[in-house]
């Protein structure tokens, strides 16, 4: 299993055979995190350094318990509460984290590029948790993941994504993820919450939610990102679930056997209906919780890989 990639920063510059080689040795952790013992060691001996610049509830815990099960020393950074706060840029940070040797970095951070800079000055591999309205590699992953379980397959698949897609990272590495294995991607939202130059992503567009859900095999709602607005993007929240909440009989335009997924958190009652989400024959939510741990394993496992044959080599 080859994984050419010293970073994994994004999907822009994954090809389908590396993001195939993720989604396999996820399903072996998919395994082992259902068995007893639940623990490996393909990180024994090497330190996991996780720095949070955004708040993270899943995101955080799953690469944490990522680490925690292949045996790295993992260590979470209070970023919120760093020497940032008191004027340290970014390349201090790094400089500063080169003295700690560190072997893997997980960083989220607000600002799109962030992450990319720290891998460019870090002497070690480095996970991007989501930068700005840039990426939010793992979690196209996972969900890829997700959905050829509940599917089959990952290509030839009719993929609507509902919400706000403008500020959505999630998005943004879905489709890219989605186009390059050979799916039929749609874009459902206000015309509001469609980013600019939607054009050239190779996507259908909708703003009309019963048109786009006809036929769709897969469902993925978005979380409104209410913090990265600054203007009046929709009248109201009522109003945003009148249009594009997904409900039955939403839902109902969509293929019979069609799942239903979100990244969490949800906003319930505004972007998705309560009973919707917790429909288990539907609802792929959980799912996608535990696929995230899986990926996040796969994913440290092959770059730790990378890493070591590198420094046998140096």
């Amino acid at each position: 299993m080859t994984f050419p990639h010293a970073h994994l920063l994004g999907i822009e510059p994954l090809s389908p055979a590396d993001i195939t080689a993720i989604l396999d040795l996820a399903e072996d952790y998919v395994t082992l995190n259902r068995s007893a013992t639940k623990h490996g060691d393909a990180l024994a001996g090497l330190t996991q350094i996780n720095m949070f610049f955004e708040n993270s509830t899943r995101t955080q815990a799953s690469f944490e318990l990522a680490g925690k099960r292949l045996g790295a020393d993992v260590m979470n950074m209070a970023m919120q509460a760093s020497s940032l706060k008191k004027g340290e840029t970014l390349i201090d940070t790094a400089l500063t984290l080169n003295a700690m040797h560190p072997d893997l970095l997980v960083v989220r951070h607000p600002h799109s590029g962030a992450v990319d800079l720290l891998a460019q000055k870090v002497r070690c591999a480095v996970l991007n948790a989501g930068d700005g309205r840039h990426e939010h590699p793992t979690q196209a992953l996972l969900d890829a993941l997700t959905i050829r379980r509940a599917k089959g397959r990952l290509h030839r698949l009719t993929v609507a994504i509902c919400g706000d897609i403008a500020h959505s990272r999630v998005a943004r590495s879905n489709i890219l993820l989605l186009g390059r294995m050979e799916n039929r991607v749609r874009l459902i939202g206000p015309p509001t919450l469609m980013p600019a130059g939607i054009d050239a992503f190779g996507v259908e567009v909708y703003d009309d939610m019963r048109r786009g859900l006809e036929g769709a095999d897969v469902v993925m709602m978005l979380r409104l990102q209410k913090e990265r607005m600054d203007g009046g993007f929709i009248p109201s929240e009522r109003e945003y679930y009148h249009r594009y909440g997904l409900d039955a009989e939403k839902l109902a335009h969509a293929k019979p056997d069609a799942i239903v997924m979100h990244p969490g958190p949800m906003n319930r009652g505004v972007e998705i209906d309560g009973e919707i989400a917790d429909d288990i024959n539907r609802s792929v939510i959980q799912d996608q919780v535990e696929m995230g741990v899986a990926v996040r394993m796969a994913a440290m496992d092959l770059l730790a890989r990378n890493l070591r044959a590198r420094r046998a080599a140096a």
